[in-house]
């Protein structure tokens, strides 16, 4: 064999694995069809959604409600307006309230954190509405919290009537949204998520277990809830994390115990298996500075709101690069925040995500002298350009 068609063979060689390399780097199979009404795969940290089924279908989401119901509370609990330790008179009210309970006694007065546990491993009905009465004065005007939260958060298929899932008409939401209730949960406030990884708890002489069979199954999982009512079927909202990755999986309506927990596990080991998230870049991290026309000082500092992740199929990260591109002519003043250009991220010539580049702080229009020299030179700078 000649030197000639020794190196057509290596070259046809090496095209192969390339194809090779790239058909699996690509080959990420369907997801099938769960046994549940509907379904989500989220990745946690960008908030991208990996696999869905019916994810936005309006459906009533039973004790996930409380979900909603403690992050209220615990976003109260960092702004201050209620402490762990503060004391909560339990109502007759919240006494009378049918369906799971924590077994909270009528006139007795029961910790904020008490609560807080009676609701999330206990799905304490009682508990869903003491605390709201506690942060609100009544359960009603909390719902008013409940729904205005959910506007804030992006959760436009969901509407609360109760603090506790107990069917109701009007009542709703979806996976998607419990999915993105649930990232909220996560990152909001870190030191309390840990209550959701809790297998029991131990109140008025009575030992209650979390209803997630995730929790023993799995060392990755470490949350959120599980929901039941005839109406809704069997619900979970879950997370768990492998290798840094955390992935949020939701199911409504599955037909049992098991089979939430089933189903589950199915959309979380797809979602390790097949995907990873990278991290572009941090939010707030200098990307850029770009001259400023008539601005004092002269240059602007350019990065991004928020961080850039992309979750993609294993194997297709290395194929992606970025590109900056400024806009031209910036002009003081620009305000913190103003949008000065984008960040694209581009595969084999093809931008797949883009986002905007805004200015880190402000620029003040310069002296009257400054913006006349600029307007000389830019004058130049456009006749030439």
């Amino acid at each position: 064999m000649n030197i000639t068609t020794l190196a057509k063979h290596i070259c046809m060689l090496c095209s192969l694995m390339i194809t090779q390399l790239t058909w699996a780097a690509e080959m990420v199979p369907t997801f099938p069809q769960l046994a549940a009404k509907s379904w989500i795969l989220m990745d946690a940290v960008s908030g991208n959604v990996l696999v869905e089924g019916n994810s936005d279908q309006r459906l009533p989401p039973a004790s996930l409600t409380k979900l909603m119901t403690a992050y209220i509370a615990t976003m109260e609990i960092i702004r201050g307006q209620i402490g762990e330790n503060d004391k909560v008179t339990v109502s007759e009210n919240a006494w009378r309230t049918v369906g799971s309970r924590m077994f909270i006694k009528i006139g007795s007065q029961v910790t904020v954190s008490d609560l807080l546990h009676g609701i999330i491993i206990q799905s304490g009905n009682d508990a869903s509405v003491a605390l709201s009465e506690h942060i609100a004065g009544s359960e009603d005007a909390f719902v008013d919290l409940m729904n205005d939260t959910a506007g804030d958060l992006g959760m436009n298929n969901s509407n609360f009537i109760n603090t506790t899932g107990l069917p109701s008409q009007d009542h709703y939401s979806s996976a998607h949204d419990i999915a993105i209730l649930a990232r909220a949960i996560i990152y909001d406030d870190p030191v309390r998520y840990t209550i959701y990884s809790q297998k029991e708890f131990f109140w008025n002489n009575i030992k209650q277990l979390n209803r997630n069979l995730l929790l023993w199954r799995d060392k990755a999982v470490d949350g959120l809830k599980t929901g039941y009512t005839d109406e809704a079927g069997y619900c979970i909202a879950s997370s768990a994390i492998h290798d840094g990755q955390r992935l949020i999986a939701v199911v409504f309506g599955a037909n049992s115990e098991q089979a939430r927990a089933v189903e589950t596990q199915k959309l979380l080991t797809y979602g390790f298996h097949f995907f990873e998230a990278h991290t572009f870049y941090h939010k707030a991290t200098v990307l850029s500075r770009a001259k400023v026309w008539n601005g004092a000082p002269n240059q602007v500092t350019a990065g991004l709101a928020d961080n850039l992740i992309l979750t993609m199929p294993k194997g297709q990260l290395n194929n992606l690069v970025t590109s900056i591109t400024m806009n031209s002519q910036l002009i003081a003043p620009i305000a913190k925040g103003d949008v000065i250009g984008k960040v694209e991220v581009i595969s084999n010539n093809k931008v797949v995500h883009s986002v905007d580049l805004i200015a880190l702080d402000a620029i003040d229009k310069g002296s009257i002298f400054r913006c006349v020299w600029n307007k000389i030179n830019l004058l130049f700078y456009d006749l030439f350009n």
